[in-house]
């Protein structure tokens, strides 16, 4: 059965709309949510004082700042997916990229026999994911495709 076919009793068959409100609304809340978690954590170990970067173990300061500062970027982002608008998707792409390329001087880092904390290597594997993930499926949600 076609798009726009009558079925009867006045329902007709059509195509889904464009862009997904429930789509829109589970990324956006997941960016948002991540955003803050980021925020805390990081913020945490930032400002916490000194037993607070003891706990944290073998930080890496680059990575702790940079990821303290795209929490504020995860946030906005998430908040822009929510309002629907399509620039979201360019946000996104950038957090993907500039997470794989802090990703990458991790790797430097470690290669070069830097102290790390492994579970740093599961959370940078985690946001780059996530990023990854946002920036190929926000388009598809927000119902513009873009080159």
């Amino acid at each position: 059965m076609k798009a726009g076919s009558d079925l009867g009793l006045g329902a007709t068959l059509s195509a889904p709309p464009t862009g997904s409100t429930l789509g829109r609304w589970a990324l956006g809340a997941t960016a948002v949510l991540f955003g803050v978690a980021t925020l805390v954590e990081g913020g945490h170990v930032l400002f916490g004082g000194a037993a607070a970067r003891a706990e944290a173990g073998n930080i890496v300061p680059f990575v702790l700042l940079f990821n303290f500062v795209a929490g504020f970027v995860y946030v906005a982002t998430g908040l822009v997916a929510l309002l629907g608008r399509w620039w979201a998707t360019w946000l996104a792409r950038a957090l993907a990229l500039t997470t794989l390329g802090v990703f990458a001087a991790f790797g430097v880092h470690v290669l070069a026999g830097g102290a790390f904390e492994p579970r740093t290597v599961i959370a940078m594997t985690l946001r780059s994911t996530f990023w990854v993930a946002q920036a190929l499926l926000l388009p598809r949600v927000l119902g513009r495709r873009m080159p």
